[in-house]
């Protein structure tokens, strides 16, 4: 039997959870098909699903742990999808792993035209990773591969040619936690999966710092809840040594009460009620991050590629930069009500994860792994898993932010 999600009765402290049930994965498939092509990649007992959409970028939109009937953990936007609209700054599918290119700000951003503000009104998602598809090279019971040619240009005036391949693979969970250190306990359903995403340069001139760079950026979609806690280890020592913690100045500075420092980890909101967002610098990140919807019972944990002395990173802020190859490896977002009062994208948090900056010769390439495994059952094992995984255990992940 599926556990209900709980949703927010009322902003207030004395708001009640109400019990909602969640949309299953087969629901949410079966809804996509109505709109676009689905493959859907699953293991011999049919309970780990992944739902791939070619025609949005390789978009692996949902997954599950729990087959046909079971829990749909990517968030999917149905209100826009079935709209049928072309929005004009980004169309938000959704999904739980998407392919981007970075970076969003700055004066060698892929998001701006030369010499336009930094402002909502001139930031537009290129039509290459936002509504443009993928070719399906080749697809199989747990692996497809999507393929495009790209080419942009960016805040600078920098052409950039380039072949992206996403290779999109449904993982044994178990061998996917054992690479971790872990085990799958008994009691616990999982599935993991993969998009190992390479870019070759096709053009005829090398990617250089001086005219700007690009950046593999992979961005989860998750479930809002008012009980969904995102985790985030990172690497000890002084600031003076290793500089900020956290960045959380995206857009404004986030509350205290929505985001915790507390024992080597970074505690933050996944409710879709406080547009936020916080990023963490290769001198901080770890490989792995997560998540922890104490409503569904749901664990999930994401482990990426991190280049061993790595430094630099695209910066997306929205302004021209002292340190344009400053910026975040690990980055999470909330989606919530924007500045001005209007309704927010949708009720979702991200986990992200990027590449290094892209120094590429013609013809060289470049790749990064982003994986994504999600635990659902019982307490005690997930707690286990979390102590093991992330450095602390449920109970303090779903206490942190108690009132």
């Amino acid at each position: 039997m599926k556990t209900p999600r709980l949703l927010l009765a009322t902003a207030t402290a004395a708001a009640l959870l109400v019990p909602v049930r969640a949309a299953t994965f087969g629901d949410d498939v079966a809804f996509l098909r109505q709109h676009q092509k689905v493959i859907e990649l699953t293991d011999a007992s049919g309970r780990a699903r992944v739902a791939v959409v070619p025609a949005w970028q390789g978009r692996i939109m949902t997954s599950t742990a729990g087959g046909v009937g079971g829990d749909s953990y990517g968030w999917v936007n149905r209100d826009f999808i079935a709209s049928g609209q072309v929005a004009q700054h980004i169309n938000v599918f959704g999904g739980e792993d998407r392919f981007w290119l970075g970076p969003e700000g700055g004066q060698y951003s892929i998001f701006f035209a030369p010499g336009v503000k930094f402002d909502f009104d001139h930031w537009f998602t290129p039509a290459a990773i936002d509504t443009e598809p993928f070719e399906v090279v080749s697809a199989g019971a747990d692996q497809v591969v999507c393929r495009r040619e790209i080419h942009l240009t960016n805040y600078s005036g920098t052409r950039f040619d380039l072949e992206v391949t996403r290779t999109l693979r449904l993982l044994a969970a178990d061998a996917a936690l054992k690479g971790l250190g872990l085990a799958l306990p008994a009691g616990v359903a999982a599935v993991a999966f993969e998009s190992a995403n390479t870019v070759r340069n096709t053009g005829s001139s090398a990617w250089q710092k001086p005219h700007g760079l690009l950046s593999i950026w992979i961005l989860g979609m998750f479930n809002a809840s008012p009980t969904a806690t995102i985790v985030v280890p990172f690497k000890p020592g002084s600031e003076a040594e290793r500089g900020p913690i956290v960045n959380d100045a995206y857009f404004g500075k986030v509350p205290a009460e929505r985001l915790v420092v507390k024992d080597g980890r970074v505690f933050f909101r996944g409710d879709a009620n406080h547009r936020s967002k916080i990023g963490f610098p290769p001198q901080r990140a770890q490989p792995l991050l997560g998540s922890y919807d104490a409503a569904s019972h749901t664990l999930t944990l994401v482990h990426y590629t991190l280049p061993q002395g790595a430094t630099d990173y695209v910066n997306s802020m929205w302004e021209l930069q002292e340190h344009p190859f400053g910026g975040d490896v690990v980055n999470s977002y909330n989606d919530g009500p924007l500045a001005s009062g209007a309704k927010g994208l949708g009720h979702f948090y991200e986990l992200e994860t990027s590449s290094p900056a892209l120094a590429l010769a013609p013809g060289a390439s470049a790749s990064h792994v982003h994986q994504t495994i999600h635990l659902q059952g019982d307490e005690a094992a997930l707690d286990r898993i979390a102590r093991a995984a992330l450095g602390v255990g449920l109970k303090e992940i779903t206490q942190v932010f108690a009132r």
